[in-house]
């Protein structure tokens, strides 16, 4: 993950967009499961990466038109892109993890499990690579895995308690 920014300062960017887009991507899995059934393994791919890249370009679009100081350009744009990539790049590994239940002849359910796991450990995992990054003592690193693993058991607890009813 870069952690350069554009303009030559030192800003932990890839990270934050990370953490949003692994907490985005366990949103959508938990969103996905309809009346306690879960949607196709193969369609779950499709929504997590789409949902991902139009975050993405959303999340993009409105940093770059929100700062007037400059003029829209498409080079404001692409820059912008790059910078905030991760976000899209977060729904990769629950969409690869769906995928990979799928081709093992897991249940539909089993692979929106996985995908629901993965994006959770991912979305700690990069919380405390941030914190590591920025040389936070230990006890803020644990905070953040902790802080971060809760959100992401929230949306496990909501999807099961909307999965049951």
């Amino acid at each position: 993950m870069d952690t350069e920014d554009t303009d030559g300062g030192q800003k932990p960017t890839g990270f934050a967009g990370a953490v949003y887009g692994s907490l985005l991507a366990a949103s959508v899995v938990a969103g996905t499961v309809v009346d306690g059934t879960p949607i196709s393994a193969g369609d779950l791919v499709i929504v997590l990466i789409c949902t991902g890249v139009v975050f993405w370009l959303a999340h993009v679009y409105a940093m770059v038109v929100s700062d007037r100081s400059q003029p829209l350009t498409w080079q404001r744009l692409r820059t912008a892109g790059r910078h905030d990539w991760p976000v899209a790049q977060a729904s990769f590994p629950p969409a690869i993890g769906a995928a990979f239940a799928s081709a093992l002849g897991l249940s539909d359910r089993a692979a929106t499990w996985v995908a629901l796991v993965v994006a959770v450990a991912s979305q700690a995992a990069w919380a405390v690579a941030a914190a590591v990054t920025a040389r936070a003592p230990a006890r803020i690193v644990v905070l953040s895995g902790v802080v971060n693993l809760a959100l992401g058991l929230a949306i496990i607890a909501l999807k099961t308690l909307a999965g049951s009813h």
